[in-house]
């Protein structure tokens, strides 16, 4: 994926109310940003390091910025959760992740009863319900999830399960949004209760991925397929 407008560079003053940051731009000048990322940000947040945004579309929008990634322990981190949804549908329909390759339907935000599903991806054999989430935690050489208490994820892990009942494929994909780690891992100390669910899920048939993206200030593109330990 790359950035359709050029990213403007700076550095994190604080991230404050979940969905506010303030940057001081590289004139000197401080602005508001959108974080879009509404957990903890465990591992990603150092006051000082450098941040890229990217400017607003619309003009109407109160905050002029989204803040995008951010630089720590010598590489880029990305900060965006919007960004996983869109590098998961690119890769799938090019068929760059091979355990998803070969659809030749592939749609976003499509409804399966009252839930709403990340993508879905059919072809003449089977129908395929894909959700996504971002990664973006490390400790030690783990990416670890969710940084946060998440009953929204957790209901989706219980959707995916009846997707599977009823004899579709579902599958639960992880987008980790930096370079820095090796393997996939669950945040058990942080939220049990989705740890377990997944497992539930797992044993349910759902399939589990995790990839890993490199981030820059140009593009991020999916590199690789991580191990999982659950």
């Amino acid at each position: 994926m790359i950035f359709p407008t050029k990213l403007i560079g700076g550095k994190l003053i604080r991230r404050y109310k979940r969905f506010l940051a303030d940057v001081e731009l590289e004139d000197g000048s401080v602005v508001i940003a959108h974080c879009t990322n509404s957990g903890s940000m465990k591992s990603c947040i150092e006051e000082g390091a450098p941040v890229y945004l990217s400017p607003a579309s619309d003009p109407n929008r109160k905050t002029k910025y989204s803040w995008e990634m951010i630089f720590i322990n010598n590489g880029w981190v990305g900060v965006n959760t919007m960004i996983p949804n869109k590098l998961a549908y690119d890769a799938i329909v090019g068929g760059s992740i091979e355990k998803l390759a070969g659809y030749s339907i592939v749609k976003r935000e499509v409804k399966f009863g009252e839930s709403r599903f990340d993508i879905y991806c059919e072809n003449e054999e089977e129908k395929c319900f894909v959700e996504v989430k971002n990664v973006s935690m490390k400790v030690g050489d783990y990416a670890l999830f969710p940084d946060a208490v998440t009953t929204r994820g957790r209901k989706h892990l219980e959707t995916l399960i009846e997707v599977k009942k009823q004899g579709m494929r579902a599958v639960m994909l992880y987008v980790i949004q930096r370079m820095d780690v090796d393997v996939m891992g669950l945040a058990k100390d942080i939220d049990l209760g989705y740890a377990e669910t997944l497992k539930k899920a797992v044993d349910a048939g759902v399939e589990v991925i995790a990839v890993q993206a490199k981030v820059s200030p140009d593009r991020i593109e999916i590199m690789r397929e991580l191990d999982i330990e659950i």
